[in-house]
């Protein structure tokens, strides 16, 4: 447990690591690649380093050093032996690889942790069926444990729900190009998390292959398109820069993030805008974001397209004056922890009026006290609960270690603010 320090006066400077969504991406894309990548900036935490060592399982050389990996990719050969794959927690490790294995002869069972296990990947599943690949739940209840029996990607038309996770899509467009013939997928229902769709067709593109994209419905990618080997840099994490950004609002002081691209595919950059509509000032330069914090009042938000951002918003919207509505955020249920129950269990816990819905929550700025924040072994929750102990004393962090999932240094940065 860590117990976080309030900030007398808050004027700092932060550098943010490379982004998570898309160091997973440009894994998976360059061990299709023939031949060698070097991929720069990469972030190396829990989450990726589970699909780099699931590469190497299917006969992929990646080496990491610092914030640098080398991977030397195999065509879409992959090693054709029966093997168990174990993501831990990480969800896009678990949907990406799962669309990989399905380029790989043989049978791949991939498992996580016991929240894994209840996640769920039937529609991703499905897709792989409608494509020619044998791929079904263990336990038949749509949720990992997952079997893939492969002797190839045979391609056709497949058809998938948007509304749980834009993951789906991204595993079988990633992998769609190594299919014999072409692959046209159709999205029903509305797609959830768009902007990881656009972070997938930009790594994609980078790495040489196109896809035709009408209006998210559809994607259509033609045949016998090939990965080409990069030196690829990866921009910094807009997700892990709004921790930051937050912290400038909630202290009403200044910060400046550097290592961040303002124009980003990164949906989560759009935290700024909340930011602003909410009354504080951003200012942009070339790789390099500064947030000036004012009152805060509260606003509705429709939050479907930055999911991971809710518990940042949330944490802010409790030192807002009056009420903020976060709205159509139903697949916060499936992440690491209920994230729509743990917001409002912990934000109570220090004071703050909420209102839990099935797709909403309802935050009523106060006077928050101190409290033990249960993170539910949530990296999102630790570290927007952290933001809340620069303002208010006595709030004590569980679990801090759970930040590794996807920022290692993150508490080593937050002390850059002091």
């Amino acid at each position: 447990m860590i117990e976080i320090t309030p900030l007398s006066h808050c004027d700092g400077v932060v550098a943010i690591p490379g982004s998570k969504s898309y160091t997973h991406r440009a894994l998976i894309v360059s061990s299709l690649a023939d031949g060698e990548s070097v991929l720069i900036n990469a972030l190396r935490c829990e989450d990726t380093e589970r699909t780099a060592e699931a590469l190497i399982k299917f006969g992929v050389s990646a080496s990491w050093e610092n914030d640098q990996v080398q991977v030397l990719g195999r065509g879409g050969k992959f090693k054709t032996s029966d093997g168990r794959i174990d993501v831990g927690n990480s969800g896009a490790s678990m949907r990406f690889l799962t669309a990989l294995a399905a380029l790989r002869k043989g049978t791949t069972l991939l498992d996580g942790s016991e929240r894994m296990r209840k996640r769920p990947i039937g529609e991703l599943l499905n897709g792989l069926e409608e494509l020619g690949v044998k791929a079904y739940s263990e336990k038949g209840n749509g949720c990992p444990p997952a079997i893939v029996e492969s002797r190839g990607l045979k391609g056709g038309t497949a058809r998938i729900k948007g509304e749980e996770s834009s993951q789906f899509l991204s595993g079988l467009l990633m992998v769609a190009p190594y299919a014999r013939r072409e692959v046209n997928i159709e999205v029903t229902g509305s797609l959830a998390s768009k902007p990881y769709v656009d972070i997938t067709r930009d790594v994609m593109s980078a790495f040489g292959v196109e896809i035709k994209n009408q209006e998210y419905r559809s994607f259509f990618i033609e045949a016998g398109q090939r990965y080409l080997p990069q030196k690829y840099r990866i921009e910094g994490d807009a997700s892990n820069a709004s921790y930051f950004f937050s912290a400038a609002a909630v202290c009403r002081g200044r910060v400046k993030v550097e290592n961040i691209n303002p124009v980003t595919f990164q949906g989560d950059i759009g935290f700024l805008g909340i930011l602003e509509r909410m009354g504080c000032r951003v200012s942009r330069g070339s790789d390099w974001i500064e947030v000036l914090g004012k009152e805060l009042h509260g606003i509705e938000m429709d939050m479907n397209e930055m999911p991971d951002l809710v518990p940042t918003l949330a944490v802010t919207a409790a030192f807002a004056r009056g009420k903020t509505e976060i709205r159509n955020i139903r697949h916060l249920r499936f992440k690491e922890s209920d994230r729509l129950h743990a917001l409002a269990v912990e934000l109570g816990k220090m004071g703050i009026r909420t209102k839990e819905g099935e797709d909403r929550l309802e935050v009523e700025g106060g006077k928050a006290h101190g409290a033990e924040i249960e993170t539910y072994d949530d990296h999102r929750m630790a570290m927007s609960f952290a933001v809340a102990g620069l303002v208010v004393p006595g709030v004590k962090i569980k679990g801090e270690r759970c930040v590794d999932k996807s920022f290692p240094k993150f508490w080593e940065v937050l002390q850059r603010l002091y």
